[in-house]
């Protein structure tokens, strides 16, 4: 039991800092080069450096939490980036229709004129 003046000392840490920045480069290639799950690429990462993949996990949270933040879209955003997707191709087929329409009347012309 502790007294109240001793304190517990934190359990040394097993890795390195830069075997833990070594295993988060390691995950970020692993996921660019195959474009796997994240888990698989924790999982190999883990492997080939002895890490549990939780372990791995939490320093991928803590060294990446802005880009993380960043990949993740809220619903709302996707819902707006979709809308603007459909109005976009939907001038796009308005304006392939006209430029047919134009080019079926050009062609006609051309062969009324050749005719006469």
């Amino acid at each position: 039991m502790i007294s109240p003046g001793e304190y517990e000392l934190a359990a040394p840490r097993k890795f390195v800092q830069e075997t833990r920045e070594r295993a988060v480069r390691m995950y970020e290639d692993r996921l660019a080069e195959y474009g796997g799950s994240e888990l698989s690429a924790r999982k190999h990462v883990g492997a080939l450096l002895d890490i549990k993949p939780a372990t791995l996990r939490n320093w991928i949270e803590k060294d990446m939490p802005v880009a993380a933040a960043h990949d993740s879209k809220t619903v709302a955003d996707q819902d707006a980036e979709l809308a603007a997707l459909r109005k976009e191709n939907a001038e796009l087929r308005r304006a392939d229709e006209i430029l047919k329409t134009a080019s079926a009347f050009f062609e006609a012309e051309e062969v009324d004129r050749r005719l006469r």
